[in-house]
């Protein structure tokens, strides 16, 4: 029988705030960081959640005497320096990154490849300032690496690779980013409606968050989460377009909750990708139908904080053992009217709620899908 593992800390870093206790606040209030902003030059305005860079760069002089990072590494060392400061770094102790694009913005007006737009090197640069002493490991699996990277630090200490492990995932919006969603046609016009029958495309958003996974029961008595179960599945259906049954993701949450020995009846609540693009949307509405989970509440964060790439995974993971430590579901935002063809209890509006199990999944492009179960103890 394999251990238990914890998740017993986190933190995260978003245009609603530093620190996840002003996130959580900022929800419960029903703000959203999604708004107009210029991202390339002499180029319409997109809808996307950014971080106010002075603000950042306020915070982060407050925080760090070392100013020579750039804006995202700034986000990530934010992220990490609360669960590094409450929890020890030992021989044993393993570092995992999830970003999708990373350090893709020194690339602009460069003639010469920096050496820090490289994942690995980034991984490195971040690991050796908190004094890491094993090899970092990067997952960059498109827009499941977030779910992924909980995933990895679960398997790696119940294998007995390391004692614990921080997880740290981000990306930053960038003119690359965009422009690539833009080609896609995947962006949409205006602030996304997850589910709803007037949507019609994405927002992006940037955040990082971080979380500190353990074996230790007793590392933190506040509060603790068991990662159950876990699972990852790719459809192999397009490069960018998801199986239009939803295959993959119907095979993740069916390993995940058959890991965690936990039925249907069983889960509280569901943290869906909720992307808001026509096809994304509509075949996990056919998944989570197909697994029998179409009465149990679900919400997508995106209209708060746009899609954040490699973040996105677990900061809404953070969120939803918030909503499960305080007993409160949050609504998804923009949804008005159904806009798929299969039932789901999509959250309306602020709700109590008793939350012991949850599933958190992730779908991106290539056809990856990813699912996690969380208990709460």
């Amino acid at each position: 029988m394999n251990k238990e593992i914890y998740i017993t800390d986190y933190h995260c870093v978003t245009p609603l705030g530093f620190d996840t206790e002003s996130n959580w606040k900022a929800l419960l209030e029903g703000k959203s960081g999604v708004a107009l902003h210029e991202v390339i030059a002499h180029h319409a305005a997109f809808f996307v959640s950014k971080i106010d860079s002075e603000k950042l760069d306020i915070e982060f002089k407050n925080n760090f005497d070392n100013q020579n990072f750039t804006r995202l590494e700034k986000m990530f060392l934010l992220s990490l320096k609360p669960l590094v400061e409450r929890h020890q770094i030992s021989d044993d102790t393993g570092f995992i990154l999830s970003t999708t694009k990373g350090n893709i913005s020194v690339l602009k007006n460069k003639t010469a490849l920096p050496e820090g737009v490289y994942l690995s090197n980034l991984a490195q640069k971040l690991a050796d300032f908190f004094g890491f002493k094993t090899k970092p490991i990067v997952i960059s699996n498109a827009c499941v690496s977030g779910v992924m990277a909980i995933s990895v630090a679960k398997n790696m200490i119940q294998a007995g690779k390391y004692k614990d492990a921080f997880v740290v995932a981000g990306d930053e919006i960038s003119e690359f980013v965009v422009s690539g969603f833009n080609s896609f046609q995947a962006i949409g016009s205006k602030p996304c409606k997850p589910y709803d029958k007037d949507r019609n495309g994405i927002n992006l958003g940037e955040a990082t968050a971080a979380a500190y996974i353990t074996s230790d029961s007793s590392e933190n008595d506040k509060f603790r989460f068991i990662i159950l179960g876990d699972s990852a599945i790719n459809d192999a259906n397009h490069i960018s377009g998801p199986s239009r049954t939803g295959d993959g993701l119907f095979a993740s949450i069916q390993n995940a909750m058959k890991e965690a020995k936990v039925s249907e009846e069983q889960i509280d609540f569901i943290s869906a990708h909720g992307t808001a693009t026509v096809y994304n949307d509509e075949m996990e509405a056919i998944a989570f139908n197909r697994m029998g989970l179409q009465n149990v509440p679900l919400n997508s964060m995106k209209g708060y904080y746009g899609h954040c790439l490699g973040a996105s995974g677990l900061l809404e993971s953070i969120i939803s053992m918030e909503s499960a430590l305080n007993n409160t579901l949050i609504p998804s935002k923009n949804f008005e009217e159904t806009g798929i063809s299969q039932d789901l209890n999509i959250i309306k509006e602020n709700q109590s709620a008793e939350i012991r199990y949850i599933l958190k999944t992730a779908s991106g492009f290539g056809g990856c899908n990813a699912a996690i179960v969380l208990e709460k103890v």
